[in-house]
């Protein structure tokens, strides 16, 4: 009885690490799919984490007067509002979500938009110490989505993150890429007042 018990544990575990290798494969091909087809970008993603983000991104889009621009889980409305206006980006062009309470959660929560729009490229905008972290973590959410996108780093002083966080993330966005779940739920700012009146 051990032995069978032993012998269906292994194969599932090689079923499931064949499933895994499979489908990461699969990502390069969509993503390779998305650039053919999509050439350039189509939209703006910005990640929140701070003002000079939706700063950067306004001086970004007075070159770019064509793409609409998502703020993901960024500062207040009012906040940011202000800040687009001052440099004439028409506000029509913006879109606020603020469903993401982590890096994984601002391309999980939006990816499906993205689809309904047939977006298939976008620029992505964060910050330089987290543009590693948010680059591992689009190319599995997004390239498994047949979506592919432009990264441009905002410079900062602070130190690049650990590559902790990264293998982390690429865990989650593995698990969302096979059961719709990140572990946000566990993230404390999952269930505070100020993510829920958002």
């Amino acid at each position: 009885m051990s032995q069978l018990y032993y012998l269906l544990k292994k194969y599932w575990v090689l079923s499931l690490a064949s499933f895994i290798l499979v489908f990461i494969s699969i990502i390069p091909i969509r993503i390779a799919i998305a650039s053919y087809q999509a050439p350039h970008p189509q939209a703006t993603l910005t990640l929140g984490g701070g003002p000079e983000r939706e700063k950067f991104t306004a001086q970004f889009a007075q070159n770019h007067p064509n793409l609409d621009i998502w703020i993901s889980s960024g500062i207040l409305p009012a906040q940011a509002f202000a800040i687009f206006e001052e440099m004439g980006i028409s506000t029509e062009r913006i879109h606020f979500d603020y469903r993401a309470v982590d890096t994984v959660t601002n391309f999980t929560t939006l990816v499906h938009d993205f689809q309904n729009r047939h977006i298939q490229h976008i620029y992505l905008i964060t910050s330089d110490f987290h543009l590693p972290r948010a680059k591992t973590i689009a190319t599995i959410v997004l390239g498994s989505q047949g979506i592919t996108f432009t990264p441009i780093s905002i410079p900062s002083a602070q130190p690049r993150e650990s590559i902790f966080h990264i293998l982390r993330d690429s865990g989650r966005s593995l698990l969302w890429i096979m059961s719709g779940r990140t572990g946000a739920s566990f993230n404390p700012r999952f269930h505070s007042p100020l993510y829920a009146s958002r």
